[in-house]
């Protein structure tokens, strides 16, 4: 048994070489796989940076923009709409997609189209910082033909009662319509066909003033004495009667006492205090140039001035403590002129206006030139009769 079980003792023994041999042979086949599949994503990184660095490079050579997160909205109606105005090319704005809001309609039914968002904004910004009744008036945007302001023009009536006899009826109050039409207001400049073709010239920018002050003093005339014709009704339109016997669609008026002057000071405290309480807080003087000239000179009983100017930059002026707003529209001293205003124009005066501003371009009538046709639509009347008082220079 000895020597039948010694040679299988040996052959076992010779084996165990075999395998380990082959499993070292199996790791260094792993290690070098791994190595090399290490050094081929090495390779592949290195080219993708590669990659990476020359397009930086070649960003930084072409001069492209970083993207944004934001995209901006209005750059494509700026470009279409500078497009139109210099060459008449409509295809971009034709192409814009509609989101439903008024600056970005393209095209008008009325043909024409809708300003870019910039100049747009660059002709109100103009509008309220005239010297308008806008500035201190109420600014609101429709989009309908007209705009109706509901007044309360009565008190709702009320009586003692006691607690076994039945209360009496009282007075049911009076709710009056005031309705506001809007109408078109236009502007016509013109440039020639080679300014336009001129890259250097600001189009939108030359654009936008022309229209703004055109517009601007067309609207600062008709809220102060428009008839109300094919253009809004002014506050100076309306009937004047002597405060006293003030009753609604009219404004009171206080007399200074002289005809074509002031007598003193007095018609103007006497005008502060004929507006109600309520109204006196918010309230505001309106006159134009000549007449502050001769206001600002005017002293009360203590040798004071009576006006005095704002404290810091942009402050109004004010007299007798309430601000003063210069209109150049309002009229003159002369005999019976209604040459101050007072009130709270925020409650008085309504101006009602769409928000948006067209602009068509015509070639053809008045070659070589390029006229451009503005409209916008507002409207303006007097939206409580109690809220405004005047000034009358005369005798009574």
């Amino acid at each position: 048994m000895s020597e039948t079980d010694t040679p299988a003792s040996a052959g076992q023994g010779s084996a165990l070489p075999d395998a380990t041999t082959e499993m070292k042979s199996a790791m260094a086949d792993f290690v070098s796989d791994l190595r090399g599949f290490q050094a081929q994503m090495t390779t592949r990184m290195q080219q993708q940076e590669d990659r990476m660095t020359q397009l930086d490079r070649k960003t930084r050579l072409t001069g492209r923009p970083v993207l944004s997160t934001a995209a901006d909205e209005a750059a494509p109606h700026q470009k279409a709409f500078e497009a139109y105005v210099r060459s008449g090319d409509d295809d971009a704005l034709r192409g814009l997609a509609l989101e439903g809001k008024a600056l970005n309609t393209a095209v008008a039914g009325d043909g024409g189209y809708l300003v870019d968002p910039v100049t747009s904004d660059t002709v109100r910004s103009v509008l309220r910082s005239t010297a308008s009744v806008r500035r201190i008036a109420n600014v609101v945007n429709v989009e309908a033909t007209s705009f109706d302001v509901l007044v309360d023009t009565t008190d709702m009536g009320a009586g003692w009662s006691t607690e076994t006899a039945s209360p009496s009826e009282t007075a049911t109050p009076q709710v009056d319509r005031i309705t506001i039409p809007l109408h078109e207001l236009s502007a016509l400049p013109k440039a020639s066909q080679r300014l336009l073709d001129d890259a250097a010239f600001d189009i939108e920018g030359w654009l936008a003033g022309k229209i703004a002050d055109k517009f601007a003093r067309a609207e600062a005339a008709a809220f102060v004495s428009g008839d109300g014709v094919d253009k809004p009704r002014g506050f100076l339109d309306h009937a004047a009667v002597e405060n006293g016997s003030w009753a609604w669609d009219s404004l009171g008026y206080v007399a200074t006492g002289v005809d074509g002057a002031f007598g003193d000071a007095d018609a103007l405290v006497e005008m502060v205090y004929a507006l109600g309480a309520e109204y006196r807080a918010n309230a505001t003087f309106v006159m134009n140039s000549k007449t502050a000239g001769v206001v600002r000179k005017m002293k009360d009983g203590d040798g004071r001035f009576l006006w005095s100017d704002g404290l810091a930059a942009g402050e109004p002026a004010r007299l007798l403590g309430y601000p003063v707003l210069v209109a150049e529209d309002m009229p003159d001293i002369s005999s019976g002129a209604m040459a101050v205003a007072f009130g709270d124009f925020q409650a008085g005066y309504t101006v009602a206006e769409r928000p948006d501003l067209r602009i068509l371009r015509d070639p053809f009538s008045a070659k070589p030139h390029v006229l451009f046709y503005a409209t916008k639509r507002v409207g303006g009347d007097v939206s409580d009769f109690a809220a405004i008082k005047l000034l009358k220079f005369a005798v009574s």
